[in-house]
């Protein structure tokens, strides 16, 4: 039916050849060739990262988690305990807490920009996702404005078809009278 992306672009995409993104071209050549446009975007992002890559989305994973929030308030609470109740003459970090502050500071200097790196990452799946999405449903609106295009097609031939038929089964209708009214005519 169409055999160049030029024929596909200007039918299905009212657009220019030239004026289209590679994808949209990626897209006209899989319809041409009939090939499968989806793919695991999982995959090609996961082949990508590097181990810091995946160190930090599992660092942002886990402080991310009711358990590591549930753990450090625990955490924070022994400390807190300890320092006050159980250990108010030795104390290790005695009030107003200063050792713990540092502690604090360095794992929130530490986690924010670890978890800032793993929400651009997840950003960029995001992109990659809805470029694939746009690319699939692309495709799909294309194939079923094809099958719509086909399916007018076979109805107009076949309307064709069956208004020819009413010609000749007019005309053999036609000839039957014509026999009919001879045959009376003759008796």
């Amino acid at each position: 039916m169409y055999k160049t992306i030029d024929d596909l672009a200007n039918r299905w995409l009212k657009r220019r050849p030239d004026g289209l993104s590679q994808l949209e071209n990626r897209v006209l050549q899989s319809t041409l060739e009939r090939t499968t446009i989806s793919r695991d975007t999982n995959k090609a992002v996961a082949f990508h990262q590097t181990f810091g890559d995946r160190l930090a989305d599992t660092i942002a994973r886990i402080g991310g988690s009711w358990s590591f929030i549930l753990g450090f308030l625990a955490f924070l609470v022994l400390w807190t305990a300890g320092n006050v109740w159980l250990l108010s003459r030795d104390a290790f970090d005695p009030y107003p807490f200063i050792f713990l502050n540092l502690v604090l500071s360095m794992v929130a200097a530490l986690q924010a920009p670890v978890i800032m790196m793993a929400q651009n990452r997840q950003t960029e799946r995001d992109r990659i996702d809805a470029a694939h999405d746009y690319e699939v449903n692309l495709k799909a609106e294309i194939e079923i404005m094809a099958l719509h295009e086909k399916l007018d097609e076979l109805r107009h031939s076949q309307i064709i078809g069956m208004r020819d038929e009413i010609v000749r089964l007019a005309e053999m209708v036609k000839r039957i009278d014509e026999r009919l009214a001879q045959q009376q005519s003759a008796s």
